[in-house]
C-alpha cells in the first residue's frame, strides 16, 4: 500500500525546481554561520539545517521581527522553492509583524532526500522542533501557514497539536485525488487526506482561496472552512487564481486582521482563563505554488 500511494504522490504532487534556486553555504569556513544565497545578512534571517527522523536534512529559515507577538510556520506549494519565496517572506514579515520560519521539503531546494507524503510530515514534525528548542516557541505562539499542497503538513501536524493560536489554509486541497477527480469518499490511495484531519483542529482556521482557481476548485477551501470546528472569518478572492493571491490588496489586510484578532484572543485567554467557544470568530508577489501532471 504504501509503495502505491507513494507512486500516486510522486506522479501527482510534487515538481521541485530544477536546479534548485538557492545554495546553502558556511560564511568563513567549515566553522562559520549558515548562509543562504541570495539573502544578505541585514536581513535578519537565520539559516538551519534540520535533521528528520528519517535522516533526511531539511533546509529551514527563521524570519525575526523584533516586535513579534507570532510565529508562523509556513509550508509552501509543490512547484517552489525557498529561493523563490525570498520577497514574499520579507512582505510578510514587515505587514505582519510576525517571526516566519519556512523550510524546503525533502528533495527541494537544498534539503536531502526525495519528496513524499510522508516525508512532508517528517519535514514539519522536525521544524517544529527546531522552533521549540532554538527560539523557545510554544503552540500558543504559533499559526501554521500552508499553501496549496502545503495544506497536507499543515493540517498533519494541527491535528497533533491542541493548543496552537491559529491555522490558515492557502490554496488548501481537499485531498490530492480529489484536485483531480470529485470523488465523495476518501480512498486508502490518496494522498494529503486533508478532508479528514481538519476536523481534528483545535484552533480558529482562516481559509483564502480564489474564485478563480483553475488546478485547486475554491470548493475545496469552501469545504475546509465548513468542516472546521472553530471559524474565523474566510477570504474568497473574486477573479483569483491559484498563485496570484498574494498580488491581491485585500489579501494582506485580511491576514493582518487575523493577526490582530489572534492577538487579542490570546490577551483574553490570559484574563479570563476561559476556553473560545466554537462558533465563528468575527471580529506581492506572485509565486509558482502548485503544479500537477504526469512524469
Amino acid at each position: 500500500m504504501g509503495n502505491v500511494t507513494s507512486s500516486v504522490a510522486a506522479r501527482f504532487a510534487f515538481f521541485p525546481p530544477e536546479p534548485a534556486t538557492y545554495e546553502v553555504f558556511r560564511e568563513g569556513g567549515a566553522e562559520g554561520r549558515l548562509c543562504l544565497s541570495g539573502l544578505s545578512p541585514d536581513r535578519n534571517v537565520a539559516v538551519h539545517l534540520v535533521e528528520t527522523k528519517v535522516g533526511n536534512r531539511v533546509v529551514a529559515t527563521f524570519w525575526r521581527h523584533p516586535l513579534a507577538r507570532f510565529t508562523l510556520l509556513y509550508s509552501h506549494g509543490n512547484a517552489a522553492d525557498l529561493g523563490q519565496m525570498l520577497d514574499l517572506f520579507f512582505e510578510l514579515r514587515a505587514h505582519l509583524r510576525v517571526n516566519i520560519m519556512s523550510y524546503d521539503y525533502s528533495g527541494y531546494g537544498a534539503s536531502t532526500g526525495k519528496p513524499s507524503e510522508f516525508n512532508t510530515y517528517y519535514d514539519i514534525e522536525a521544524v517544529y522542533d527546531c522552533l521549540k528548542k532554538e527560539y523557545g516557541i510554544k503552540q500558543e505562539d504559533l499559526i501554521l501557514y500552508g499553501q496549496s499542497v502545503g495544506s497536507g503538513p499543515t493540517l498533519h501536524l494541527a491535528a497533533r497539536l491542541q493548543k496552537l493560536r491559529g491555522v490558515v489554509l492557502h490554496s488548501a486541497i481537499l485531498s490530492g485525488i480529489r484536485v483531480l477527480y470529485p470523488v465523495k469518499m476518501t480512498f486508502w490511495f490518496d494522498i494529503f487526506k486533508n478532508i479528514d484531519k481538519i476536523r481534528q483542529v483545535n484552533c480558529p482556521v482562516l481559509v483564502i482561496h480564489g474564485t478563480a482557481d483553475d488546478i485547486v476548485d475554491w470548493t475545496h477551501g469552501k469545504r475546509l472552512w465548513e468542516l472546521s470546528k472553530e471559524k474565523y472569518d474566510p477570504l474568497w478572492i473574486k477573479g483569483g487564481g491559484h498563485c496570484n493571491l498574494e498580488s491581491y490588496p485585500q489579501y494582506i489586510r485580511h491576514l493582518r486582521k487575523f493577526i490582530n484578532a489572534m492577538e487579542k484572543l490570546s490577551v483574553a485567554k490570559q484574563t479570563t482563563q476561559s476556553s473560545l467557544p466554537t462558533s465563528t470568530i468575527t471580529d506581492v508577489k506572485h509565486n509558482k505554488c502548485l503544479r500537477f501532471g504526469k512524469r
